[in-house]
């Protein structure tokens, strides 16, 4: 061989032509020509004019010493010398320039691209000439356990390298001459379904089978090869695994063997599959292996599969499936599941009441000694000197009771429990679990009155109704709002409606007032009795003697005041009246009612005197210093048991003729009402 652009040809040219750049050009040589030579196989696309120049033609490959290709100097046709082998040379690249003798070019390049057409002139070949493979016994029909492997050196994609595989002889033929299936394209041996039902029932010995490989596809023309296949049928050794028991938290070094998976067929790839997704993988002799600690309370059981598969990923046979279990170890405390903000227990609950009820949850495995949980109560601890516990914690149920020791409403408490696992055995893991409990309040309180008796009051049977006669006070010693809630009635001592209460709902002051007039003579005194309670429903024993309170009234009797026969009184005298002279008489309105003694209360001038018991009024002195048209008042009291009346008299000084002589003077006296 000759090395590339080694070979020139020289052609003598008359002229010099432009340059141009022509489009390639391809030709077709068919394989192994038979013609004769040389072969003229395109007419190049040379200058029309001569030229001084030669035509260079060069090219790419290997070609032999002795040039296959040349180019006619009279026609311009690019020829072949001889015959060619595709499988020798598939494509040879050739480039035609006109150039000068000093190498200028002076056309070109045009590139020639020679194809050399493929003639079914190869055999196919297997890959060996004798096969051999295990079989499993349990292997599933129409799986592949052997791929046969042929070539061609015909052209690839064409029907000459198109193969087709069959089996011409299956020895020995028991029990079935077809128990091997092979696809013809592909060339993958399997097990026929017929094959698959008796496959148990085979012969020990080996199977051997000539199988033949052709070109030209399905055409019943084409060269053809053959080869033997020697199949050995082997026990299965597909059998289900045991479960394994796996310990948490496993301090080993990883990866760590576990198990083993065996297909006793040839060509195996195993593949394993694990639900839910685990640290697990399987190596090429089918042994399984764990790749990290595992964390039962993470997942507690694994399901793997296993597979045997073929090259093309198919399986031989169901997959093996494989239990994992993880064995659970103490490694979780009791957790406290969490509570409201508090807990609400009324008071006055009995003993044994249950509280709550502590749920503390272990992550281990249920039903084990790792997660049994018991329970301590931490706090409140006895109060020192009592008989008995506030609470009472059941250790097994977690149950928290009331204990005998009274409590109290509005007490905040906090309870602290220990939850221990291990049923509280040494090793345990432990947490405390805190719970408020609040000691709510109930209605067991009645309200009382700060005071059983008031009085007594006294009021003048004269007291206009609405009248403030006493305010009475109740407390009541529960704390809610609702329960401290008050209705007042008088309960006794009201039977004609005299008095009535004025309150407000939320408030524990109630009002007496009189509702009518009171009077002497029907009752000179009043036992009122008023009650209260609450207005929502009392538990437990009812109202005590402090719910009622006794308000005495005394009645003050009323004189009424006398009354006098006329408004006001006058008297019209000379200055020269003398003394003891009867002016007038002041008498009651009635002259049936009751005695009245008189006296005067502001006589300033001592001209006046008035007898005490008929009332009748004289001048004492001479009015020495008045004068004529003066006025001179003065005040008559009237008095009956204790009560008083003032009339006015007064002398208005006015002169008016009395029928006497002219030139006498006149005084004018008036009496106003009681004083």
């Amino acid at each position: 061989m000759v090395p590339a652009w080694l070979w020139l040809l020289c052609l003598c040219v008359t002229q010099v032509f432009p340059e141009a750049q022509p489009a390639d050009l391809h030709v077709e040589v068919p394989e192994n020509y038979g013609g004769n030579f040389p072969l003229y196989l395109i007419k190049l696309p040379l200058p029309h004019e001569k030229a001084e120049g030669r035509v260079v033609l060069s090219g790419d490959s290997d070609m032999e010493a002795k040039d296959p290709f040349a180019v006619d100097p009279d026609s311009g046709f690019l020829t072949v010398t001889r015959a060619l082998d595709r499988e020798e040379q598939a494509e040879y690249q050739l480039q035609v320039t006109l150039e000068t003798e000093d190498g200028h070019v002076l056309w070109g390049p045009q590139h020639v691209i020679v194809h050399v057409k493929d003639e079914n002139d190869q055999v196919p070949r297997f890959s060996q000439t004798v096969y051999r493979a295990q079989l499993s016994q349990g292997t599933r029909p129409g799986v592949p356990f052997l791929f046969l492997e042929a070539s061609d050196g015909d052209a690839p994609g064409t029907a000459n390298s198109d193969l087709r595989f069959r089996i011409l002889n299956q020895a020995p033929a028991q029990p079935l001459p077809n128990m091997f299936q092979l696809e013809p394209q592909l060339g993958a041996l399997a097990l026929s379904p017929e094959g698959s039902t008796s496959l148990d029932h085979a012969l020990e010995g080996p199977y051997q089978l000539l199988v033949q490989v052709k070109d030209m596809g399905d055409q019943a023309s084409g060269h053809q090869a053959t080869a033997t296949i020697e199949i050995s049928i082997v026990e299965n050794t597909w059998v289900p695994l045991e479960p394994i028991h796996l310990e948490e938290n496993l301090e080993v070094l990883y990866p760590h063997y576990i198990a083993q998976a065996h297909w006793s067929g040839g060509d195996v790839r195993y593949h394993l599959d694990s639900q839910p997704p685990g640290p697990f993988k399987v190596d090429t002799e089918g042994k399984l292996y764990v790749t990290r600690e595992l964390d039962r309370e993470a997942q507690a059981e694994f399901v793997l599969q296993v597979r045997a598969q073929n090259s093309r990923g198919e399986d031989y046979t169901a997959p093996l499936e494989l239990h994992v279990v993880v064995m659970d170890e103490n490694d979780n405390g009791p957790v406290c599941l969490p509570y409201g903000p508090s807990v609400s227990i009324p008071e006055l609950s009995p003993p044994g009441t249950e509280v709550t009820r502590l749920s503390a949850e272990d992550a281990d495995a249920p039903g084990s000694p790792n997660s049994y949980v018991v329970y301590q109560l931490l706090s409140p601890e006895p109060v020192e000197g009592a008989e008995g516990r506030l609470f009472e914690l059941d250790p097994t149920s977690g149950s928290v009771t009331l204990g005998t020791t009274p409590l109290q409403a509005g007490q905040n408490i906090l309870l602290q429990v220990l939850a221990t696992d291990l049923a509280g055995a040494e090793g345990g893991l432990s947490s405390t679990c805190e719970i408020a409990v609040t000691i709510t309040d109930i209605n067991d309180h009645a309200p009382e009155f700060t005071t059983s008796q008031i009085g007594p009051i006294s009021l003048p049977e004269d007291v206009e109704p609405e009248t403030l006669v006493a305010t009475l006070m109740a407390t009541d010693a529960d704390l809610e709002p609702a329960f401290r809630l008050m209705d007042f009635a008088i309960e006794a001592g009201n039977v004609e409606g005299i008095f009535g209460l004025d309150w407000e709902p939320d408030s524990g002051h109630v009002q007496l007032r009189l509702r009518k007039n009171l009077s002497y003579e029907a009752a000179p005194h009043h036992k009122v009795v008023v009650v209260v309670q609450n207005v929502e429903e009392l538990v437990g024993p009812g109202p005590g003697p402090g719910s009622t309170a006794t308000v005495t009234v005394l009645v003050e009797r009323v004189i009424p005041p006398p009354k006098l026969d006329q408004e006001s009184y006058e008297a019209r005298i000379p200055v020269s009246t003398p003394a003891g002279s009867l002016l007038l008489t002041i008498q009651p309105s009635d002259p049936r009612s009751r005695a009245l003694r008189f006296s005067l209360v502001n006589d300033s001038e001592g001209w006046l005197s008035i007898k005490e018991f008929s009332g009748e009024v004289h001048t004492a002195k001479s009015l020495h210093g008045a004068r004529p048209g003066d006025s001179y008042t003065v005040l008559v009291e009237a008095q009956d048991a204790g009560y008083w009346l003032q009339e006015q008299a007064q002398d208005r000084g006015r002169r008016r003729s009395m029928g006497l002589p002219l030139g006498q003077e006149c005084w004018e006296m008036s009496q106003m009402g009681p004083c």
